[in-house]
């Protein structure tokens, strides 16, 4: 019965458009993610395999622990390439001749911008190029500094938006990370956890489309009463549903994200797994204490959770209002939702987005969110909360359609 409720879905005409779509976003989503650049020592972009092998090779040359001698090579190799005629020099091939010469330890340097920074929300990219190589015993004093200023400043929005505890906890956090970092090339996890969020927003949008019918079909087609008047209606062909309706959603979302997983990684390669997150700037603040490959089972199990939420809570409305319009708005909804919520600039709008089930699609900026919630006499950053509540939430969603469902008159 199960094997018969997944044909339904997928003999539909929009069902099998739905698939073609997801798969031409997997194709775009692999090409845009390795589709970097190296620049070579004439200051020309070059682009493929071997473009991806040289700039592998660069930033190689750099890789080990960062700790203070490693940050002063930095930050000397950075000053000798700007004080270069090509670094001084106004036109693009020069300036691109210097950019070349810096792909190596370019990470390094992003992070720099914001260790270095003159405030923990200022983001200046030219601010490495004025640090001296005295400079670098700070680089780690200055995360937990910046944090602290901004948490602690009474003229500035955290000291309001946050309570004692909270300030504490995450004071703790940045104290606690293990340190000196180290670096490596992960630009295959870079780009990855960058354009992942494509893959994931529209498995969530075409999976509601493609269970939204699940419950409402019977309803469509004027065939319920029959549905509802065979031995197995009220029982087992709803379970038949419900499990049609889950395997659908792990077949197609894991499908979709292992396929563009494993191309980017075997195009990029794998290096760099078990780096510290913070190793990277993207995630430089972040407050969490996770290795690259413990990130990315968080945003694709998240991503799974929160497309198994939604995809439920449209068969719930198939099932309460016997529409399939009414079920395929529930992920635009969801969109709308946060949108609408983050015009409203206060601590409280704060809180409830931060424990929208959108934030379980798009993990790779989650984590770096400031979202911590107090919990009894613990304080807990808003991810962990994410996974509890949509979990359950998810699970009380099947007997509540079950139910639900089993109660409906035909007509």
């Amino acid at each position: 019965m199960t094997w018969y409720e997944i044909k339904k879905v997928f003999s539909r005409p929009g069902s099998k458009a739905a698939v073609a779509v997801l798969a031409a976003v997997v194709a775009v989503s692999c090409y845009l993610a390795t589709h970097i650049a190296y620049v070579n020592e004439q200051g020309d972009n070059e682009y493929g395999r071997a473009a991806v092998m040289r700039l592998r090779a660069a930033q190689k040359e750099w890789a080990g622990v960062l700790d203070t001698e490693k940050i002063r090579q930095v930050i000397e190799a950075n000053n000798r390439v700007n004080q270069s005629p090509e670094g001084q020099a106004e036109d693009v091939r020069s300036g691109n001749i210097a950019y070349g010469r810096k792909q190596g330890f370019l990470g390094i340097r992003s992070l720099l911008n914001y260790a270095y920074a003159e405030g923990f929300r200022i983001s200046d990219w030219y601010r490495a190029d004025v640090l001296t190589p005295d400079m670098a015993d700070q680089f780690y004093e200055r995360r937990i500094g910046l944090l602290k200023d901004w948490l602690y400043d009474e003229t500035g929005e955290a000291y309001y938006r946050y309570s004692p505890r909270e300030k504490q906890f995450l004071v703790t956090r940045y104290e606690t990370l293990q340190t000196p970092l180290a670096y490596d090339y992960a630009e295959g996890w870079v780009q990855l956890f960058r354009y992942a969020v494509m893959v994931i927003m529209l498995c969530m949008i075409l999976l509601g489309y493609l269970v939204s019918g699940i419950f409402a079909g019977e309803f469509v087609q004027k065939a319920d009463a029959v549905f509802f008047s065979s031995y197995y209606g009220r029982n087992k062909a709803i379970a038949a549903k419900l499990k049609a309706g889950a395997a659908i959603v792990t077949a197609v979302y894991f499908g979709a994200v292992c396929c563009y997983s494993a191309f980017v990684l075997w195009y990029l390669g794998a290096d760099g797994y078990w780096l510290p997150v913070q190793a990277h700037w993207s995630a430089w603040k972040c407050f969490y204490h996770l290795t690259v490959w413990q990130k990315y089972l968080i945003i694709v199990f998240g991503g799974y959770v929160g497309c198994l939420f939604i995809s439920l809570l449209c068969m719930w409305v198939s099932a309460a209002f016997k529409s399939r319009a009414a079920a395929v708005m529930v992920p635009i909804a969801m969109e709308f939702v946060p949108s609408f919520l983050g015009n409203l600039s206060n601590a409280a709008a704060d809180k409830i987005i931060g424990l929208l089930p959108d934030r379980l699609l798009d993990l790779d900026v989650t984590l770096n969110l400031f979202h911590v919630y107090t919990v009894g006499h613990y304080v807990v950053g808003s991810v962990p909360l994410l996974f509890v509540l949509y979990g359950v939430l998810a699970s009380l969603l099947v007997p509540v359609i079950y139910g639900r469902y089993r109660r409906t008159q035909a007509q």
